[in-house]
C-alpha cells in the first residue's frame, strides 16, 4: 500500500502498527490554559452545543499533518472554533478580535507584573 493510500484509508488518529516516537507515560499537571479547555468541552457539551462524538469527528477533520503538530489540548481548541464557525456560533473576526483582547490583557500584566519585580 503506498504512503497516499495509507493516509486515505486511515483517520489522523488511526495510527496502529505505524512506527512512532515512545510514548511519554509521565504524569503531568495540566497547565491552566489545558484546564480551562477542557472545562470548555465540559460547557460545551452540557449546553448541547458541541458533544463527544462532534469532538472526535473535528479533531480528525484537522487532517494528520495539523494533528501530529498539534498537543492534544491545541486539537481541542482548532476543531471547537471550526465547529462553532461551521454552526455560525463565532466568526473567526469575533474570535480574532477576543484573542487581540486578551492578549493585550495579558501584556498589560506582564508589564505591571515586570514593574513590581524591579520595585
Amino acid at each position: 500500500m503506498t504512503q497516499t493510500e495509507q493516509l486515505l484509508k486511515r483517520l489522523p488518529n488511526d495510527i496502529g502498527g505505524t512506527s512512532a516516537d515512545p510514548i511519554s507515560v509521565v504524569d503531568h499537571e495540566l497547565e491552566p490554559w489545558e484546564r480551562r479547555c477542557h472545562a470548555l468541552a465540559d460547557v460545551l457539551d452540557f449546553h448541547k452545543i458541541i458533544n463527544t462524538e462532534e469532538k472526535r469527528r473535528g479533531v480528525e477533520a484537522l487532517g494528520t499533518e495539523l494533528v501530529g503538530k498539534l498537543s492534544y489540548y491545541e486539537r481541542w481548541i482548532a476543531c471547537f472554533a471550526n465547529i462553532l464557525f461551521q454552526k455560525g456560533i463565532l466568526t473567526p473576526e469575533e474570535l480574532a478580535l477576543k484573542m487581540k483582547e486578551v492578549e493585550s490583557r495579558w501584556d498589560d500584566f506582564d508589564k505591571e507584573s515586570t514593574q513590581a519585580a524591579r520595585s
